[in-house]
């Protein structure tokens, strides 16, 4: 074909619109909707949530307004909680005590009778009013909270882009929760205390696990503030550890059956909890888990063809599963009498050990740890300290006989008052307290950086 007719095939061509024209027909090769414009990068959680790199824009893309709903009902739900839960508690702890008054069975509750002050019908009232810190520092803590709150919320009307885009998002529901927490445990500190002895010690635990388990939420929603547990499930799963707490101290002490199954219940819960964490709630727990669970172990540990995406994620889940599994086979061998103490203890373990790895991460991702933060840390471990060791000096114990618990009985040490348990809730309280302001300003260096720069571990 010379060059003419060449040009005039090309005037015969129809020159239809680009978008009416056959693809065939088309003068380029490649038309605009042919391009894969992965929009899916920008809105797909499975695209999202499994990059090597995550930032906390990354997990901070719902609706504000929604988020804070969210959150606000962890606080509704607690207070809901501690009224069904706290009125039978106080009418049991009213009728021991009128068991004791009315019979003169001192056998009942187990006192430190050496330091114990009545007050009306209270045989030991200075045990109880000691819990008044707990009540104080939780209500004090909630009015932090509503500043903090208010401050936020008067620069977000002002459009202030500090607020709008950068640092960890604000949500202050689960502070809320926590506050109203810590007043809850020294309500009911204070009615285990009214006469304390085996089957009252739950009262004194049962909020000690959801403080435990909220700081965990909240340690956890910082960097994760669209993917946390609804308030609904978290305190499902807290009613599930107090039914157990319940269950152990009816039927736990001595009873092989029951140990095995918790312990078994324990190691499941922390695999399908270290699972659920390590993929950011994506993965599908159905037929062909315990296939790709091979897979997975098969390629990465035994081929060694790849190691663990999240690197820094696993090595938590395996520090935490390591733990977990030997507080289980602790329990299950030596099965201990206080099956309370023992399941808030896996609670604190468990905190503690996030809590360290938080703070570790922190600093490796070139964050800094600002002045009024870092002594709250300081001062607080040095007030736990000097707390525990005033809550082992075990002035009465219920796993013995009321004689030989006697047997542990001292004088009062303070103002002639208060004895060695009281100074622990006065410490304890302040501990706690200031455990709450760490998490509250532990970010608070973030406040001027963008959202798509803070790393989410």
């Amino acid at each position: 074909m010379d060059t003419g007719d060449l040009s005039c095939s090309y005037q015969d061509r129809s020159l239809d619109p680009v978008g009416t024209r056959p693809r065939l027909d088309s003068m380029s090769s490649v038309e605009e909707d042919d391009y894969d414009t992965l929009t899916d990068i920008e809105s797909d959680k499975n695209v999202i949530r499994t990059k090597q790199y995550l930032y906390v824009a990354d997990l901070a893309r719902k609706d504000k307004r929604v988020l804070r709903k969210k959150y606000q009902i962890y606080f509704w739900n607690i207070a809901t909680i501690a009224v069904f839960y706290a009125l039978p508690v106080v009418q049991l702890v009213i009728t021991y005590q009128t068991v004791v008054n009315v019979t003169g069975n001192q056998d009942i509750c187990y006192y430190n009778f050496l330091c114990a002050h009545p007050l009306g019908n209270l045989s030991a009232f200075n045990n109880i009013l000691s819990n008044l810190g707990y009540i104080l520092l939780g209500l004090l803590f909630l009015l932090i909270i509503l500043q903090r709150e208010i401050n936020h919320n008067r620069a977000l009307l002002r459009n202030d882009l500090y607020a709008l885009e950068c640092g960890i998002p604000k949500h202050f529901g689960l502070f809320y929760a926590m506050g109203t927490a810590l007043m809850m445990e020294g309500l009911l500190s204070a009615c285990y205390h009214v006469c304390p002895n085996y089957t009252n010690f739950q009262f004194d635990t049962s909020f000690m696990y959801m403080i435990a388990g909220l700081c965990m939420l909240k340690l956890y929603q910082k960097r994760h503030p669209d993917i946390n547990a609804s308030a609904y499930s978290a305190y499902a799963c807290l009613a599930i550890v107090i039914f157990f707490s319940v269950v152990g101290v009816v039927f736990g002490k001595g009873n092989t059956a029951f140990w095995i199954v918790f312990s078994v219940i324990h190691i499941i819960a922390t695999l399908l909890l270290s699972i659920q964490l390590y993929y950011m709630g994506r993965w599908k727990l159905d037929s062909g888990v315990g296939r790709r669970i091979l897979h997975v172990l098969y390629t990465d540990c035994i081929r060694q063809c790849s190691g663990p995406l999240y690197t820094d994620r696993m090595v938590l889940l395996v520090m935490g599963n390591i733990i977990n599994w030997s507080l289980a086979a602790y329990g299950l061998i030596m099965r201990p009498n206080d099956f309370a103490s023992y399941l808030l203890a896996i609670g604190i373990c468990n905190l503690l050990l996030y809590f360290a790895f938080y703070i570790i991460m922190k600093l490796r991702s070139g964050e800094r740890i600002k002045l009024i933060p870092l002594l709250c840390i300081i001062c607080t471990s040095v007030v736990w300290g000097f707390a525990l060791f005033f809550f082992f000096q075990g002035l009465s114990t219920w796993q013995k006989t009321p004689a030989e618990s006697r047997e542990h009985n001292r004088d009062c040490i303070l103002l002639d008052f208060f004895d060695d348990h009281d100074i622990w809730h006065f410490l304890s309280s302040i501990a706690m307290f200031g455990s709450f302001l760490v998490l509250l300003t532990l970010d608070d260096d973030l406040d001027t950086v963008q959202r798509d720069k803070i790393y989410v571990f």
